[in-house]
């Protein structure tokens, strides 16, 4: 288990049946910091080696965040980011770097189809920085320790594995999965797409928009 989680919340976890700290949240925040730590030191590793790493903790996180027990919010107002654009664009070029030529992928569902002009080019290290973007809020909000504030991490970290990065999650595997296997080596991406990332504006970020829509939803 990872050392990432105090151990007052073990101690809680075994007296408190409170469901943030249920044994499903626990395993889950472990392995998201295993995640979080990997994107985060994407730059010490060899982009082969990150790969292998990363084909182990997807699936594993996937299955723990759909695990994640189904709660109702406490707060009506949003709940605080800590992720700022410069820490996405950080995270997205160490990425991206080290997968170098594996990155880009067709994005569709049936193989056969990768010739066609429906096939729309996917990247598995914005997909991953987006899915850290979430995780990596989620844990800061829930090692406060504060019952209502951890309940709306999990809350919010469910509602958007569920509509957001949980479908991410799966076509970034299947992406790893298919290099992994294919024999390939990452190597450094010529003419590299040229991302506009100045235009990212973390107060009008896609996942923060779902977080607002569903909060609406619920109101009407």
């Amino acid at each position: 288990m990872s050392n990432f989680v105090p151990y007052f919340i073990f101690h809680t976890m075994e007296n408190n049946p409170e469901p943030v700290y249920s044994r499903n949240v626990i395993e889950f925040v472990a392995v998201a910091n295993e995640f979080c730590k990997y994107a985060e030191h994407a730059s010490e590793l060899k982009g082969d080696e990150l790969l292998k790493i990363f084909q182990r903790i997807l699936p594993l996180m996937y299955l723990k965040a759909s695990l994640l027990p189904q709660l109702e919010p406490v707060f009506e107002d949003g709940n605080e980011k800590f992720v700022t654009e410069n820490d996405w664009i950080r995270v997205h070029e160490n990425l991206r770097n080290k997968f170098g030529t594996a990155d880009d992928y067709l994005e569709v569902f049936d193989e056969k189809a990768k010739e066609t002009e429906g096939a729309a080019l996917s990247s598995i290290s914005e997909n991953l920085t987006d899915i850290y973007q979430d995780i990596k809020n989620f844990l800061l909000l829930y090692q406060t320790g504060t019952s209502e504030v951890m309940n709306d991490a999990v809350w919010e970290c469910r509602l958007n594995f569920e509509n957001f990065w949980g479908q991410k999650l799966v076509n970034s595997l299947r992406a790893v999965h298919s290099f992994i296997y294919s024999g390939g080596e990452t190597g450094i991406i010529e003419d590299k797409d040229e991302r506009n990332e100045e235009e990212r504006n973390t107060s009008d970020w896609f996942i923060s928009r779902r977080q607002k829509d569903f909060r609406n939803d619920g109101k009407q």
